[in-house]
């Protein structure tokens, strides 16, 4: 297939974000294998691969341009914006929706943040798909001024798009490369959006973060269940737990299960979820990872940890190396962090590795390693 087929932006250069577009998928794949497995020794089993497209179920817009004509996209070099509504990397629900978010932009004379000149309000809008075609949609404003007219012309926007159950606005007045502030404003009655996912019904707020391919997080969770099922742990840590994807997996085979993450959004989300499917055994606390652990009393039998793409670090590498823990399930972003992390605990060796291509036509993939004491 060629490039135009694939996406045009990229054939034009207007968009390089996919930098590996321009390889054969299946080449991806294995060069993608072949990095990893140099970093990290461990039974590697083959790959799982991704759909290259249609496959991105959260879209970050930089919104540019005028009232009158906006851009959804990124910005160029000098600046401005490049339109990108209809990149094919994200959801069929997603490119529909975006037009008629463009035409809200007009309607609620939302004005566009214009970077060099440091004016506007409407900065990105953060549009969030789930597996039943549910719409969240949140957009990330320098003030509350146009919180208002929002408001007022949301009613028009949820009949143009009755796929949005969620809306919310983001406050954030600084002048940095920061996607989004801590003030959230929820406008809708509903203010969790369902991914029903692997068997789980996961409740997403809108600060909470989950992963941007539907497909491959489900077989994170899945094979999370399928590969500790045979250890049978009483309990389990989940460190960094996010909205709970792991440890509720885990919880649904009867494991008495607490998830660990610093986002109060995230670690409310989990336990509504946890709430909702009847989870007794399982409780999730805000906290930092390392901390938890360095302060608690007896391990559990086996600890998650899906660290953002810095590793888990010295500190919990080391507790866990001394800790007694008989098995570790790392789901890493980074095999570089990962084979560090590695190296600090050397008791604790992988016995099974899978590469998920969580990101297609780009570097980056997902992890999954089975560690077991020696």
């Amino acid at each position: 297939m060629s490039l135009d087929q694939l996406c045009h932006h990229f054939d034009a250069g207007r968009c390089r974000s996919c930098s590996w577009l321009g390889l054969p998928y299946g080449v991806q794949l294995v060069d993608k294998q072949r990095q990893v497995a140099a970093l990290v020794e461990a039974p590697w089993e083959p790959a799982v691969a991704s759909a290259q497209l249609g496959f991105r179920n959260k879209a970050k817009m930089v919104v540019s341009g005028s009232v009158d004509d906006p851009t959804l996209g990124i910005l160029n070099p000098a600046g401005g914006g490049t339109d990108l509504r209809d990149c094919p990397l994200h959801t069929a629900g997603i490119r529909a929706a975006l037009p008629v978010l463009a035409d809200f932009v007009r309607t609620a004379a939302l004005t566009p943040y214009d970077v060099p000149g440091r004016r506007g309000e409407l900065k990105h809008l953060i549009v969030t798909e789930s597996p039943d075609g549910e719409l969240m949609v949140r957009c990330v404003l320098r003030s509350q001024e146009p919180v208002a007219r929002i408001r007022k012309h949301l009613p028009a926007l949820r009949a143009a798009l009755p796929a949005l159950v969620v809306a919310s606005v983001n406050i954030q007045p600084e002048h940095k490369a920061i996607l989004e502030g801590d003030h959230e404003i929820v406008l809708t009655e509903q203010e969790t959006l369902r991914m029903r996912v692997a068997g789980l019904d996961l409740h997403l707020r809108p600060q909470s973060f989950f992963q941007t391919n539907t497909a491959m997080a489900a077989e994170l969770y899945q094979r999370a269940r399928a590969w500790t099922a045979d250890l049978a742990p009483a309990s389990v840590w989940d460190l960094y737990s996010g909205v709970g994807g792991f440890a509720l997996s885990l919880a649904r085979a009867g494991v008495a299960v607490t998830g660990i993450e610093v986002s109060r959004e995230a670690v409310a989300s989990a336990n509504l979820t946890a709430a909702d499917s009847g989870l007794a055994d399982v409780r999730f606390e805000v906290g930092d990872a390392t901390a938890y652990a360095l302060g608690s009393g007896a391990p559990p039998d086996l600890v998650v940890v899906n660290p953002p793409r810095r590793g888990i670090g010295p500190e919990l590498s080391g507790w866990l190396e001394s800790s007694g823990v008989e098995h570790v399930l790392y789901s890493s972003c980074n095999a570089v962090s990962l084979a560090k992390d590695l190296a600090a605990m050397p008791s604790l060796r992988p016995v099974r590795g899978q590469l998920l291509d969580m990101f297609p036509n780009t570097g980056h993939y997902e992890v999954l390693a089975l560690l077991r004491r020696r």
